[in-house]
């Protein structure tokens, strides 16, 4: 069987990029037998990812990453450019890790999509800066649902959500599961963690609750900070870092409101904004957690949620989406509008020491059902499937 894959969104720092590079990396080492070509956005010298496979690239003006910015999207040009490379190889499968860097195809080759969450369709006032990057939003994921011969997303939730709302029967959607990545485990605290930490400008001994994400809107980081505006009344030594990349990020920023909120607040020295952090770094900060919250108002999948439980991170999170579904009993939850609500949830588990322990073992448990291996043979399972058809 040969293999195509739209491998452009693999330079992306966010949700959708991880799970391109993370899956794309399981199949070359599950699937011994089939050949891959990865169709990637203008220079190819950083994606060719195994001799195995055959990178092509095509000569387009700008990377899907800006493409798929707030106020971004590919040109006609550039769509065209992916589309023509794709048209001189013939392929029995074509496979899209995510909608957002979709082209169309002009043959007959059968296609899988995936569509990672609706967040854009049940939030759109969070997701796009203006009417003109909805609309071109909006017409790019019809036409990549009209021209799917199968769609994948990423847990029960989204699949109910994408068959509901699109209408479309669910024997048109499978689902791939997501998985943390190995450097995501359970480490002791050595000289590099207390070292890791101080560049981010916290002590060894500090409590700290954790976020990791994006700085989006959707993220209800806002509610966040308010509810640990109301803990840190009573924990006088506990801090809030918010890991997330608010400089380059192109989607949606809610980072200047949530700056000025913090100010507002008297909270400059207890809230910590780090930017973007490598997951050599990352794994440390869950580690070190007390905590990971997780407010989001609605997540395809939750990336972040199994990382820290990979780690033995305790995991205090939204009841909406799909974290309930990803954390299983493993997890506490509050309702995300209701500040009052996340605050309660959060200062229960700080009180007790033995509740974060038994979270911390069921979260470890829970984390060891998903594997990038498994996600790589349910793939695989859907590209038998179509060429069997």
């Amino acid at each position: 069987m040969k293999i195509g894959v739209d491998a452009s969104c693999r330079r992306n720092k966010r949700g959708f990029g991880r799970f391109t590079n993370e899956l794309l990396d399981a199949l070359l080492e599950v699937d011994k037998t089939n050949e891959y070509l990865f169709f990637v956005d203008g220079d190819k010298s950083d994606d060719a990812l195994s001799a195995r496979v055959k990178t092509i690239a095509a000569a387009t003006e700008f990377s899907p990453v800006e493409a798929a910015s707030a106020n971004g999207r590919r040109s006609i040009k550039d769509l065209w450019a992916m589309s023509r490379e794709v048209l001189q190889h013939k392929m029995d499968v074509f496979f899209f890790p995510a909608v957002y860097s979709y082209f169309p195809i002009f043959n007959r080759t059968k296609i899988v999509v995936t569509i990672h969450d609706l967040i854009a369709d049940h939030h759109p006032e969070l997701i796009f800066s203006n009417a003109k990057s909805k609309f071109f939003w909006k017409a790019k994921q019809n036409a990549a649902i009209r021209q799917a011969n199968l769609i994948a997303t990423v847990s029960e939730y989204s699949k109910r959500q994408i068959v509901e709302y699109f209408r479309l029967p669910e024997s048109r959607l499978r689902i791939i599961s997501e998985a943390a990545r190995p450097v995501f485990k359970v480490l002791p605290r050595t000289s590099e963690m207390c070292e890791t930490l101080a560049r981010y400008g916290l002590q060894p001994e500090e409590k700290f609750l954790l976020y990791v994400g994006g700085i989006s809107p959707h993220k209800n980081l806002a509610t966040l900070i308010d509810a640990f505006e109301q803990t840190a009344k009573n924990q006088l030594n506990l801090k809030l870092v918010l890991v997330g990349d608010y400089k380059d990020d192109p989607f949606f920023s809610a980072f200047p409101a949530l700056k000025k909120q913090v100010a507002e607040l008297g909270l400059e020295n207890r809230v910590v904004f780090t930017g973007f952090i490598e997951d050599e770094d990352l794994v440390y900060l869950y580690n070190a957690a007390t905590l990971l919250a997780f407010p989001s108002l609605e997540e395809g999948f939750g990336l972040p949620a199994m990382e820290a439980m990979a780690c033995g991170t305790p995991v205090a999170a939204s009841n909406c989406g799909s974290l309930p579904e990803v954390l299983g009993a493993a997890g506490r939850f509050f309702d995300p509008r209701d500040s009052q609500n996340m605050t309660s949830v959060i200062e229960q588990i700080l009180a007790d020491a033995a509740l974060r322990r038994q979270m911390s073992e069921d979260g470890l448990r829970r984390a060891e059902n998903f594997l990038w291996k498994k996600a790589a043979r349910e793939t695989l399972a859907i590209f038998d499937e179509l060429v069997e058809k």
